[in-house]
């Protein structure tokens, strides 16, 4: 009996999906730990995430008012318990109908920005990220890691466009919803989010030696900033000051 190849769908969800599953614990740990050393987090700091989820914050040991705005239907429930305070919220991060009135104290965004259109409707994002909080932390993956953060494709943004069209038309019969998820998927260069966030800082997050992923981040001057003895962060990364 003939058998046919595995599909890509079935290798990543199969293969890869365990194995992320192993070290994605860890790098969130890591990553939420790295959040709360670098913008000082104390507690009790007003948080607007957008496009975030409640399950996010259960690596944050420190209790938080975090407000959550997706758009209709892409909400999550509240968990039953939490060391935070979750409100949510519907509404689109390119057009926020919030004032800004000091309501939050950080502005938070874990991989959306790639996922909000064209270059038009980042710039929207970015002016919302920087009117709506004095300080904001935004993270978005980086062109230059091998395996691309939402498919697990080699080199995907170097593959001429008719290849990944060939790719998307093969996974859109069994996994139509991710698929979609893809097609409006892009990637945003580091200069691009320079002129976004002119104000911010960098941390340029690295693995095996290739960049990861970027976090443009505007934080407390340093006199404002909460000590962190209870907290150990990897000295991985770097950090660049454009202020």
């Amino acid at each position: 009996m003939h058998m046919r190849p595995l599909s890509m769908q079935f290798m990543k969800f199969s293969v890869v999906q365990p194995l992320k599953t192993v070290f994605s614990k860890r790098m969130r740990k890591y990553r939420m730990n790295t959040f709360i050393c670098r913008m000082g987090i104390c507690g009790g700091e007003r948080i607007l995430d957008l496009g975030g989820a409640p399950q996010f914050w259960d690596d944050c040991p420190v209790p938080l008012n975090i407000t959550i705005m997706n758009l209709p239907g892409y909400n999550s429930l509240i968990p039953p318990v939490s060391r935070h305070t979750i409100t949510i919220l519907e509404g689109d991060a390119c057009h926020v109908k919030l004032p800004a009135d000091n309501s939050f104290d950080i502005v938070f965004s874990n991989s959306v920005i790639e996922h909000v259109g064209d270059r038009l409707k980042r710039a929207d994002m970015a002016k919302e990220v920087r009117r709506l909080a004095p300080l904001y932390w935004v993270q978005t993956p980086s062109i230059w890691f091998p395996v691309e953060a939402h498919c697990y494709m080699l080199f995907w943004w170097f593959y001429p466009e008719f290849v990944r069209r060939f790719f998307l038309r093969r996974w859109h019969n069994r996994l139509p919803a991710w698929t979609e998820m893809m097609m409006e998927t892009t990637v945003v260069l580091k200069n691009e989010l320079e002129s976004l966030f002119p104000d911010a800082e960098i941390w340029t997050e690295r693995k095996f030696g290739f960049t990861k992923s970027y976090v443009f981040y505007r934080r407390k001057a340093a006199s404002e900033l909460c000590k962190q003895e209870v907290l150990t962060v990897l000295n991985e990364g770097k950090v660049t000051n454009k202020a």
